[in-house]
């Protein structure tokens, strides 16, 4: 008996910590409940839905109705309703589409699990996007670009035969915040993706992710024909080529009924396109939406391109897509990131937002922290993406947001979308860092209803994922983004890391050779007069492409918003800020203002540790020490470099560095580790 008592005890210890692994992400629910739910018709779409419920949900009985009332079809297959009864003992969740009710579903969860009022309700929902998409910057390989939180969910050498069952667990973390597409690889593509060996494992991808209501999108080389095909030539106007991608795109049609399209990355960063045949990127992208087009298909064509010249890198994307605004067919959509260089800390929006007034445009977010901080920084981004969606670009005037451009309320266009360059691995707990889940949460939010605030958004995901409500926690999360910003690049300073890796400060980077706009230098300018890039009418002139009254905002150094300041202009040292401080001064004062909120970060987890499980608490206090850490390495090296220009001495009351500027310039930090140089360190 006590031998039994005694592996019961372990079992359950065993249970207890894998359970607080962080695996189940924000979905630490009830799956005990055996709630009493009922549906007008059985899909494997709505049998997700009812097991969802069954298992957690605590409330009163649920009816999952799909109805075909003008009402609910005003609403898109995607919406729902949700609405109680008159006695209070009934909830109906009613939509024209499965899909609607499987969100539906999630939503009523979710409303349980952060604590709301479910005894009267009466909603109804639709996402803002029509595809709300993960790119995936993963490799055949297994390798991810720009992933921080292991390999590869995709055990390709497995597949088609075998099926991690993580894939159905993604799925369902996708569709219970709304995401309804993926890209499985990267945009720097593999033309054997599109090979038939590999089609057939997307398929399985594809059958399993099909009852989440999740669609397979591919990332595609533009040179696929003739490195996969054998033809001579991918010129796009080729009709042996317009052959082959027809004929490729029935062949995943047949495999794949249900199958998003094409994410393209062309004339980028080395990568083909059409403009290696004299052809424009209406051209190519033209050419495979007619091939996608008899079966709904659509192409993402990337705004993601710069060339090495003279010309400023951040006006690029602007003089090579306007010109060729209302050229593409209605099924492509331009996906521009949301500012116009790299997913930097902080930029102004992108101006194609405001330009493209006859092509479908969306945004692309970056949820993995590329130039954040890897997964060792907490850094909530819902702040960094509503600041984008919420910009005006005074396209048609006052209220002419982002937003509005991209959801199709301001003209109209039709399919919407928006996509988030995603962070997931196979780590355990699935982002690396147990606070990044946070960030994969969001976008999905977001994409789902880009009017919801960034405050209502953190609550959410820390009721859900920490099993309780912390306005402490909710405050830290919404203060990171800006910490980050101050202890690296403050008041528009940008792409000061390290060559080879966007995580420490280099911003004395000097490669012989290498292109200029791969430079820090190339951005911040720093000399004896000042620092900054100048891209007023005097300079580079990038704020001619925005409008009225934004360029005349941006070109005056006196108006210009002072967080933007040095995007746009190069500032005098001894510049008078708003609060009377000189430019080096602030900066001094902002580089320590960041420094200190990361430290403060470890208070407010400490003060939660006997609310949290101890394996968690552990995992996120390791990384905030790294963050305070890396902060102090961030200040030091960007204000000891900058005082050779400036000649100022750091304000007296402020802390000193405690790195010397030799010792950081010399030291090369180690790939496999990704974290500051202890003090003192010796290069």
């Amino acid at each position: 008996m006590k031998q039994l008592l005694l592996l019961l005890y372990c079992l359950f210890f065993f249970h207890a910590v894998v359970a607080e692994d962080g695996s189940k992400l924000w979905l630490r629910l009830p799956t005990e409940a055996q709630a009493t739910v009922k549906c007008n018709k059985q899909s494997p779409t709505l049998d997700v839905a009812v097991k969802e419920l069954r298992q957690s949900w605590q409330g009163v009985s649920v009816t999952l109705s799909l109805q075909q009332t003008k009402s609910l079809r005003a609403l898109g297959s995607e919406g729902y309703t949700i609405h109680t009864s008159p006695d209070g003992q009934q909830l109906t969740i009613a939509s024209s589409g499965e899909s609607g009710l499987l969100y539906g579903a999630f939503h009523l969860l979710r409303l349980q699990a952060t604590g709301e009022n479910l005894t009267a309700l009466h909603l109804s929902e639709r996402p803002s996007f029509d595809i709300r998409i993960l790119n995936h910057w993963d490799n055949l390989d297994r390798t991810i670009e720009r992933g921080y939180a292991g390999r590869s969910l995709w055990l390709w050498d497995e597949l088609p035969a075998t099926l991690s069952p993580r894939y159905a667990a993604y799925a369902r973390a996708n569709a219970s915040v709304g995401i309804n597409a993926t890209v499985l690889n990267n945009v720097n593509a593999s033309p054997q993706i599109l090979s038939l060996d590999y089609l057939e494992k997307v398929k399985a991808l594809a059958d399993t992710f099909r009852p989440y209501c999740l669609k397979v999108y591919l990332a595609i080389n533009f040179s696929s024909p003739s490195i996969l095909g054998g033809l001579p030539t991918s010129d796009p106007l080729d009709p042996l080529v317009r052959k082959w991608w027809n004929q490729k795109v029935n062949e995943i049609y047949k495999l794949i009924p249900d199958f998003g399209g094409f994410l393209v990355k062309a004339n980028s960063e080395g990568l083909p396109g059409p403009q290696d045949f004299g052809r424009t990127h209406a051209d190519g992208a033209n050419m495979l939406a007619d091939a996608l087009k008899p079966h709904k298909g659509v192409v993402l064509w990337r705004a993601f391109v710069y060339n090495p010249d003279d010309e400023d890198r951040a006006k690029q994307a602007y003089q090579e897509f306007v010109p060729l605004d209302g050229q593409f067919r209605d099924n492509v959509i331009i996906q521009v990131k949301n500012g116009p260089v790299d997913f930097q800390p902080r930029e102004p929006f992108s101006p194609l937002f405001g330009a493209m007034k006859q092509t479908p445009v969306m945004a692309e977010v970056q949820i993995t922290q590329e130039y954040l901080g890897f997964s060792n920084h907490l850094c909530f981004l819902a702040p960094m993406w509503k600041e984008c969606l919420d910009s005006d670009t005074y396209q048609q005037g006052e209220g002419s947001t982002v937003a509005r451009i991209t959801d199709g309320s301001l003209y109209g266009r039709r399919p919407t979308a928006i996509a988030g360059v995603a962070n997931t691995g196979d780590d355990v707990n699935w982002c690396g860092h147990d606070f990044a889940q946070s960030n994969w949460y969001a976008f999905g939010r977001l994409a789902w209803s880009h009017q919801l605030s960034s405050e209502q958004i953190a609550d959410e995901w820390v009721a859900q994922t920490w099993g309780m409500k912390n306005k402490a926690l909710t405050e830290m999360m919404l203060a990171s983004r800006e910490a980050i910003v101050s202890y690296m690049m403050p008041l528009g300073l940008h792409h000061l890391f390290a060559w080879g890796h966007h995580y420490g400060p280099e911003p004395w980077c000097d490669v012989p050779g290498a292109r200029p706009d791969w430079m820090p230098s190339y951005y911040h300018k720093a000399d004896a007069l000042g620092i900054g890039f100048n891209r007023s009418s005097t300079g580079s002139n990038a704020t001619a492409q925005y409008h009225t009254p934004l360029c005349e905002a941006f070109d005056n150094v006196q108006t210009c918003p002072e967080n933007l300041l040095l995007w746009f202009h190069h500032v005098p040292w001894d510049h008078r800020m708003k609060n009377n401080r000189t430019l080096w001064d602030e900066l001094c004062y902002t580089y320590n203002k960041g420094t200190q909120q990361a430290r403060n970060f470890q208070k407010v987890w400490d003060n939660v540790e006997k609310f949290v499980d101890s394996q968690r608490f552990r995992e996120v206090q390791h990384r905030l020490k790294i963050q305070a850490r890396d902060a102090v390495w961030w200040r030091d090296a960007c204000l000891l470099y900058f005082q050779q220009f400036s000649k100022r001495m750091i304000p007296a009351e402020l802390e000193r560095p405690v790195h010397e500027l030799n010792d950081m310039m010399n030291y090369k930090l180690p790939i496999s580790n990704y974290e500051c140089p202890p003090y003192g360190f010796t290069p």
